[in-house]
């Protein structure tokens, strides 16, 4: 793609504000209209979306929900509206798909940390791959900043938050495979981000809900959590930022925690460790953040610990007017917020070579001059969910997959249950009428039940009586990972007391979970040997396929 040099404005030439707008990433819809925005406390409407771009100048936005397809004209309507081109980020640590639907969707990272303890050299091929695919498809629809790797070490089994997003549980094979992503999403002009610095996985606290507390020593924090950061930082790996966690460290700093710790981030990141990149914080509306620091305290403190990127401040327009009079009240120096505007130069220059033709389209397009016949975004589509792309994605789930018992389950009939758990009916992204998890045992005669933890078991309802379930042979669906704001990544009551009650009743006949690997620990000792269960990281629609195939021993009629 052409360069675009010109349409980068020397930073020079901003105003203060200006300035300190670049260092602000802001969250929005990836959907296109304003009724369907899902999240209003942080997704403002088109008309302060685009006065925070025009007007303010904010150096970023952070997208979430929409298809591929929505998300292709969404960043271009952006970096149409930006009068400075625009970072544009996604969390998307199992792939474009894992947000977007459409694209590639991965299994999460411990999948491949699974393959890592079996074939260390294969891991590292697909580590590397998935790195790859999962930039090249996140430039093919307008994204350059891609979030990920999460090289967090999960040695906490009670990780709320953390949990399967981290590659492992040992610094060593968290080193490996974040590095090898890294390195695979390098050869592409977007960013990559380590996170969530200086280590989040041994925490039992959602830092979405409130603040964790790491009481290691330096040491032991040294040999554990900043080892992975460090490979990631060195140039063979060469990561482009580094975001900060929302957790309280005392060995390091008693008072604030990480993202406002100018110890840790200064002191500790950029100086100890040589970091050149940018720190950008995790986001600042977090309950860890927000609930103990005000909407524009938090910024400041942030810019003084040495944050060069503020995501998702509570109040974009207060922020930088926070940080302004900070630097007036002689706080921050001008410097300083210079030498943030100096680093997200850099990194703008490195990913405009990606994003440069579809700017320049999108503004011809915007002004009214469309080349006749063209489209500036349908042939970068037909980069995404390639078959080589989606083959490295189910590989990875089925080598990683751990089987139980009597495989495969034996045909049966009668009054068949699929009785499906999930976290939350409402917000399911992988589960639909047509998921393989809902049709694939239909197939087989099963009827589907699905619970989550809201579902009000009525007296007289199929699924209790005053005696309790009624009896039929069950197919037991599990779906529980850790996850941002569950507060728990371990059994929920319900699926627990589910699982108790068939098997008292010798109604399991066979168990599939998708997501933990600590759950599976948790039900394997209490599972009788002759009961198949099937466990797999992930909760996609492929994974569930290809976990439903292996516990019926043959690729199931079509679906």
């Amino acid at each position: 793609m052409k360069s675009v040099a010109g349409l980068l404005p020397e930073w020079e030439s901003l105003s203060l504000a200006e300035q300190v707008a670049q260092m602000v990433v802001v969250r929005a819809s990836g959907y296109l209209f304003d009724h369907q925005i899902q999240y209003p406390a942080w997704e403002p409407p088109a008309a302060v979306l685009q006065h925070w771009l025009q007007d303010l100048g904010v150096g970023g936005v952070i997208l979430l929900g929409g298809s591929a397809g929505e998300l292709a004209l969404r960043s271009q309507q952006l970096q149409a509206w930006a009068k400075i081109p625009l970072l544009i980020a996604a969390d998307i640590e199992e792939g474009v798909g894992q947000r977007f639907s459409g694209a590639t969707w991965f299994p999460p990272p411990m999948a491949i940390g699974a393959v890592f303890r079996k074939d260390a050299c294969k891991a590292l091929e697909y580590a590397e791959q998935m790195g790859g695919i999962i930039a090249s498809e996140a430039l093919a629809i307008g994204i350059n900043w891609v979030l990920a790797p999460v090289v967090d070490v999960n040695n906490n089994p009670s990780n709320p938050v953390i949990n399967v997003r981290a590659f492992g549980e040992t610094p060593e094979e968290v080193s490996q495979l974040a590095s090898a992503f890294i390195r695979g999403a390098k050869a592409y002009p977007v960013l990559t981000t380590a996170k969530h610095f200086p280590g989040h996985g041994d925490t039992a606290v959602d830092s979405h809900l409130d603040l964790p507390v790491l009481p290691h020593s330096p040491a032991r924090l040294a040999e554990i959590e900043l080892l992975p950061f460090q490979e990631a930082i060195r140039p063979a790996s060469g990561v482009d930022a580094v975001m900060s966690a929302h957790l309280l460290i005392p060995a390091w700093d008693a008072e604030r925690p990480a993202t406002l710790s100018h110890p840790i981030l200064t002191q500790l990141l950029r100086q100890q460790l040589g970091f050149e990149g940018l720190i950008v914080t995790d986001a600042l509306v977090m309950g860890a953040i927000a609930n103990r620091y005000g909407a524009n305290e938090a910024p400041v403190l942030a810019v003084e610990a040495g944050a060069d990127i503020l995501l998702m401040p509570v109040d974009p327009t207060g922020a930088i007017q926070a940080v302004c009079d900070a630097v007036a009240q002689g706080r921050i120096s001008e410097a300083r917020i210079r030498a943030s505007v100096e680093r997200i130069w850099t990194a703008k220059r490195r990913v405009q070579q990606g994003t440069a033709q579809p700017l320049v389209e999108t503004r011809a397009i915007a002004s009214g001059v469309q080349k006749q016949g063209r489209s500036p975004f349908l042939p970068h589509l037909l980069q995404l969910a390639q078959p080589h792309a989606l083959a490295t994605a189910a590989n990875i789930v089925r080598e990683a997959l751990v089987v139980h018992g009597e495989i495969p389950l034996l045909p049966s009939q009668g009054n068949l249950r699929n009785l499906i758990v999930v976290d939350d009916a409402l917000n399911c992204d992988f589960l639909d009428k047509q998921a393989p998890a809902v049709v694939l045992p239909k197939q087989h005669g099963y009827q589907l039940q699905l619970l989550d933890p809201n579902t009000t078991l009525i007296p007289g309802w199929v699924f209790y009586h005053k005696s309790g379930l009624d009896v039929q042979p069950t197919l037991l669906q599990l779906f529980i990972r850790g996850n941002p704001f569950r507060g728990s990544a371990g059994l929920t009551p319900l699926a627990q007391d589910l699982f108790k009650k068939l098997l008292g009743n010798a109604e399991l006949q066979a168990l599939v979970i998708y997501g933990s690997p600590y759950l599976l620990e948790q039900f394997l000792p209490h599972l009788p040997p002759n009961i198949p269960c099937v466990f797999s990281y992930g909760q996609m629609p492929a994974a569930q396929a290809i976990a439903l195939e292996v516990l019926f021993g043959s690729p199931t009629l079509s679906i």
